[in-house]
């Protein structure tokens, strides 16, 4: 065997190796398909756009609850808002969410603490955890509420996701349990493509 022929060898070798990797290291989440892949709450369209559209087609309010969205409003600095949805309730003033592309790009966050710091009480104005600060950020930013995906407007039970064998939904879920059962956000997820 030729030099030329081994070093073709070992190229394609590493190329192959390489393209078996990055799959997984390539999920990148925005913080709206996240929101509606783990809440079940079938939005789409940028966060600040989602409070508008469950008008009618889901409850809402300013009350914490496990697995509702909250939803925040666009500012200078979130041009687009941002969704999360509430993983654990901790008090009425203090709830635990899982969100992406917070404290960092693309990024999955679980039970991470979000503070409820309205003048009100009413989750109009909260500040979260800020993952490089090590503690909730010092912003505060203003929420719509609530938008809950177990009853829609008219108290009928909300659509859930269905559980569908194909490669995108195992992918998602595997990607879930990951997180819960490492209770650490998922930094490249699983791929089951084949």
């Amino acid at each position: 065997m030729n030099l030329k022929v081994l070093a073709a060898r070992f190229a394609l070798v590493v190329t192959c190796g390489l393209m078996a990797t990055a799959p997984a290291a390539a999920q990148f989440w925005q913080c709206a398909p996240y929101a509606r892949e783990i809440s079940g709450i079938d939005i789409h369209g940028n966060a600040n756009t989602w409070w508008g559209q469950a008008a009618g087609r889901y409850e809402r309010g300013n009350e914490p609850r496990v697995g509702a969205v909250l939803a925040f409003k666009a500012t200078h600095r979130m041009r687009v808002g941002h969704v999360a949805m509430v993983s654990h309730v901790v008090n009425d003033r203090e709830v635990l969410l899982t969100h992406a592309n917070w404290s960092r790009p693309g990024r999955v966050e679980t039970d991470v603490r979000a503070v409820d710091v309205s003048p009100n009480n009413d989750w109009s104005v909260v500040k979260v955890w800020y993952a490089p600060q090590g503690d909730l950020g010092t912003s505060s930013y203003p929420t719509s509420g609530f938008i809950y995906a177990d009853a829609d407007a008219a108290g009928a039970p909300a659509a859930q996701p269905a559980i569908v064998n194909d490669t995108r939904s195992t992918t998602a879920l595997a990607n879930m349990a990951i997180a819960a059962a490492a209770k650490a956000p998922v930094t490249g997820g699983l791929s089951l493509e084949q």
